[in-house]
């Protein structure tokens, strides 16, 4: 840490008394140690933007934490231990070499938002229909080339999976009961990769589906695609 030892410590001492630490952006290379003393009042905690490599599996004892936020660092895994805050509402693991995600963040029964954008996932994280309480899912630009069968448990609003390798989208997204924007540019998909019943009885109101392969004006020729448009331009008067 270097001479960020003393403005850590300072830091941690702010944080003791107001659940809150932010020190982004200082090379940071491994998870701070000293952060122990503040574990049991931390609520938010910033360590993006630095070099760390690994977080210990005491993570699991930040239990009063709600945002957590470690994008743009060296991650490969993420320890288990994570799936035990149960308070934590948002996590951002965005911009590292994470190649897959724990089963048990099943456990994180709080969290809103999981953006684990930008790294070397293979496979759909499928614990996450047991989110009740997910909103926005980012797994964009990462390396997933199917989704699973049955989506239909997925609780978020909106789910973005642009720049995958995905070459269908399982009927089931049409059963979310929430699911109103699908992000899913810059895949592998074919037309008929594209679920009738997406179009015509989902709740969907914003589908993105550019750079894929097909001509997106195709789309308006699938039985459905009138029904869609109603939808997202009902939402788009509402915003107007």
């Amino acid at each position: 840490m270097g001479n960020n030892a003393g403005s850590l410590k300072n830091h941690i001492a702010t944080a003791e008394k107001t659940g809150a630490l932010s020190f982004s952006e200082k090379r940071l290379d491994e998870f701070p140690s000293a952060l122990q003393k503040a574990s049991g009042v931390l609520r938010n905690l910033d360590l993006s933007k630095n070099k760390i490599s690994a977080l210990p599996s005491s993570i699991g004892s930040y239990k009063m934490l709600k945002t957590l936020r470690l994008s743009e660092n060296r991650l490969h895994a993420l320890p288990a231990e994570i799936g035990g805050l149960d308070k934590l509402e948002s996590l951002f693991v965005s911009g590292n070499a994470l190649v897959d995600l724990p089963s048990s963040m099943a456990g994180l029964r709080s969290l809103k938002v999981l953006d684990a954008s930008a790294n070397q996932l293979k496979t759909f994280p499928s614990f996450v229909t047991a989110l009740k309480k997910l909103d926005v899912l980012d797994l964009s630009r990462n390396k997933i080339a199917a989704l699973p069968d049955d989506l239909s448990g997925l609780s978020a609003t909106e789910l973005s999976i642009n720049l995958n390798q995905v070459s269908l989208l399982p009927e089931t997204l049409s059963w979310c009961p929430r699911l109103k924007t699908l992000r899913a540019e810059e895949n592998c998909l074919p037309l008929e990769g594209v679920p009738t019943r997406m179009l015509s009885e989902s709740k969907i109101s914003t589908l993105q589906l550019a750079g894929n392969l097909f001509d997106e004006k195709k789309l308006a020729d699938i039985d459905g695609y009138n029904k869609y448009m109603e939808r997202y331009t009902a939402v788009k008067r509402k915003l107007d």
